[in-house]
């Protein structure tokens, strides 16, 4: 296999596959310190080896889902890759499967679903693991229907270990990053998401159903039910949402789409054809609960040329990223019409360095020279509606990743301040507060991962600082006694 050498044996694949998932692991504050309570019921892994998943929606039991392993096309060994993801009103959370394609081994081009596997990048040159060799399904030319088993978001319940996670079809198939969800006036449930690749899109699902805060079970059906959406930018500042349905527009057996199943599982190629807008690396959307307002992480995209300069995407060769803030119509915070079809946007802020004039880039005029970001990747707000910036790449850039805030309005609107760097080579992800505040976490990824770093002689040793332990990925959490982060 072109680049992976030597060959992993069953017992070290097993291995991989099994590292893929999500644990989830109950945490509780004890005498002023986070610690994890080992003997806790909700504690389980969800295991890319072993854990089935359940497929529900538009998509579930179609052909295209079918498999040797699976020939009703409704149940999944686990999932992959997975990014920044969401919390429900009814307390499951989202998790989105992002970059999929790099599991699957074989020649897509000898199969019938050759031209949608290429628009995910499913592809020989794109494959960095070993799994086909012991597992058929990871095999493109044996079972060419199991990559549109991924690239789903997944709803989990933490608060009962015995369910199966399930795989919501409505919410259409890309490399999701977030899954933020947000309830309309008249109680319809929204989700944001991002297609994380250069020129991909941004998304929007409405529920049909209302949420019932006095019923949960009812509500676990909302994501089964609705439309999909995907937002066009107009230059003077209108957002648009075009309906990804069956039978309208261009969504039609014509352009080869023959059911609402086959645009979800190609919501790409559908989003495309009705000319929503190719973004800059869409990464995490989330809702501020204080001005009501919509904020759109796009992390980078060098490839932008300049005649693919728009009005969204002002920057051609785009290396530090940038903020848009989309204003839906109505009243300020839960008053606002998250459903409505039209929204009005504007770009919150342009990263890079302000005091480089060939950077393009637009901060508060008094951002300070150690003030500044770039390629933001996820946020998050406080109870006071301040963003708090991730960033993913700084490295690229020639300093170490870390936490940024800033408020969103008022005179400090833009003034991004330098919070938290991680270790050497490591991606800061996944800020959340507690409820109160005072208590920020933050996740840790791949420390050392950096040029001239090995397993061996690794660039950093976090967070043990032990010659005999490798670097590691770890929650952190941040806790401010006594009064709220920020305040």
């Amino acid at each position: 296999m072109p680049g992976q050498a030597p060959e992993l044996s069953r017992e070290q694949v097993e291995i991989e596959m099994s590292a893929h998932g999500h644990s989830i692991v109950e945490v509780k504050l004890v005498n002023g310190a986070w610690k994890a309570i080992a003997d806790s019921p909700f504690n389980r892994r969800i295991s890319s080896l072993s854990t089935p998943m359940r497929v529900s929606g538009p998509a579930a039991g179609h052909a295209r889902l079918k498999t040797s392993g699976d020939p009703d096309g409704i149940k999944v060994i686990g999932t992959l890759n997975n990014c920044a993801g969401g919390v429900t009103p009814w307390n499951t959370v989202l998790i989105a499967e992002e970059n999929f394609n790099h599991y699957f081994s074989g020649d897509p081009a000898q199969t019938a679903e050759a031209s949608n596997h290429a628009q995910y990048g499913v592809a020989p040159d794109k494959t960095r693991f070993q799994w086909a060799r012991f597992h058929d399904r990871f095999n493109v030319e044996k079972e060419p229907n199991e990559p549109n088993r991924f690239g789903w978001i997944v709803e989990l319940d933490p608060y009962n270990p015995k369910s199966d996670p399930v795989k919501r079809t409505a919410l259409g198939r890309f490399k999701h990053e977030a899954a933020t969800v947000t309830i309309a006036p008249d109680g319809r449930i929204l989700v944001y998401s991002g297609d994380d690749e250069r020129f991909q899109h941004i998304y929007r699902y409405v529920s049909t159903g209302r949420f019932d805060a006095e019923n949960r079970e009812a509500n676990l059906g909302l994501l089964d039910d609705g439309i999909l959406s995907a937002a066009r930018f107009e230059a003077d500042g209108r957002l648009i949402w075009l309906p990804l349905v069956w039978g309208q527009g261009p969504l039609t057996a014509e352009n080869g789409f023959h059911s609402q199943a086959d645009i979800l599982i190609e919501a790409r190629s559908a989003a495309a054809l009705l000319g929503a807008t190719p973004m800059d690396r869409p990464e995490d959307i989330e809702t501020n609960p204080v001005n009501g307002r919509v904020y759109v992480v796009l992390t980078n995209n060098d490839k932008r040329e300049d005649a693919q300069i728009d009005a969204a995407n002002p920057r051609a060769r785009n290396a530090f990223g940038h903020i848009l803030e989309l204003t839906p119509p109505g009243a300020r915070g839960p008053k606002a019409d998250h459903a409505a079809d039209e929204f009005r946007w504007g770009v919150f802020l342009l990263a890079g360095d302000p005091a480089d004039a060939g950077s393009g880039a637009r901060y508060h005029p008094q951002t300070s020279k150690d003030g500044w970001l770039t390629t933001p990747d996820n946020i998050a707000f406080d109870g006071q509606g301040r963003m708090w910036i991730a960033t993913d790449g700084a490295n690229e850039n020639g300093f170490a990743d870390g936490i940024w805030a800033s408020d969103v309005d008022g005179p400090g609107r833009a003034l991004t301040r330098h919070f938290l760097n991680v270790p050497r080579g490591a991606e800061m992800c996944g800020p959340c507060f507690t409820p109160d505040d005072t208590t920020l976490f933050v996740a840790v990824q791949h420390p050392g991962q950096e040029p001239g770093s090995t397993f061996d002689a690794p660039s950093t040793r976090w967070p043990d600082f032990d010659a005999a332990l490798p670097p590691r990925p770890s929650i952190v959490a941040i806790t401010s006694r006594g009064k709220a982060i920020g305040a």
